[in-house]
């Protein structure tokens, strides 16, 4: 690790102050991405900002809406949202420990392309509050590692639209638990999304698996269906064309456990 200054603000004035006031900041949330970072010397910020002490923690349902804060752990996502298919999802991310530790907001601002999260962001239609104000699902992953998110904002909590019916589908890294792809196929009052993690630089719609789903809801109808894998990931654990093959295969297991 290389030398920085550390703060540890209990408001959000002074979190933002300390990011305005460094060279170069970088904010702390559950540690997940940024501590092995800074181990391995991949980054030197001059400050790290821990928003551990700040109140963005905890999940309310009001009406048709899941709000959940940013600072929300895995594990809490997993026991208490009322989205049973965010649930499961949170349940299956890296290992306990990760999941006790890891926060909400962390993940999603981070946007890893094999996060998990992600895809029920697209998927659910949320929308990602925060300090600068709100931004929809659609608009938010933008590229590897890129959301987004304005410099200096932090997200306060993410806002989820409670589903007809959704189920998460990945394929896991067997030792990182990361997603090579992840499928969650939703319907919310008479809409069908596909959000897809893990395949790309970044999370995203699969919008004519979407088309298909609308017309005819059955993992039949996305037969024959094309994937373009152009521009996948390709590495160690799969190829392009190998993820682009397990974007269907996950979305027909989504939909087969839906019908």
């Amino acid at each position: 690790m290389y030398r920085f200054n550390y703060h540890k603000p209990n408001d959000m004035d002074g979190a933002q102050q300390a990011m305005a006031d460094a060279e170069d900041g970088v904010y702390l949330s559950g540690g997940m991405t940024l501590i092995p970072t800074l181990k391995a010397r991949l980054a030197s910020p001059t400050d790290v900002i821990d928003l551990s002490g700040l109140s963005l923690s905890g999940i309310e349902t009001v009406d048709d809406r899941v709000t959940i804060g940013a600072l929300t752990l895995h594990s809490e996502v997993a026991a208490g949202s009322d989205i049973p298919s965010l649930s499961n999802l949170a349940s299956t991310i890296g290992d306990a420990q990760v999941r006790n530790r890891g926060t909400i907001g962390g993940s999603i601002a981070n946007s890893d392309p094999g996060a998990d999260y992600p895809a029920a962001v697209i998927a659910l239609g949320a929308t990602i509050n925060t300090t600068a104000g709100a931004i929809e699902a659609d608009d938010f992953f933008q590229g590897l590692f890129e959301t987004a998110l304005e410099p200096g904002a932090i997200v306060t909590s993410v806002t989820f639209r409670m589903p007809g019916r959704a189920v998460y589908e990945k394929f896991p890294n067997p030792a990182s638990r990361y997603a090579v792809v992840g499928v969650m196929v939703a319907e919310t009052n008479g809409e069908v999304r596909v959000g897809v993690t893990g395949a790309g630089p970044c999370a995203y719609r699969q919008q004519n698996f979407e088309q298909a789903l609308t017309d005819t809801f059955s993992s039949a109808a996305l037969d024959g269906l094309e994937v373009d894998y152009t521009e996948f990931n390709s590495d160690i654990h799969a190829s392009a064309e190998y993820r682009g093959h397990l974007v269907g295969v996950m979305a027909r297991r989504a939909v087969a456990q839906l019908t």
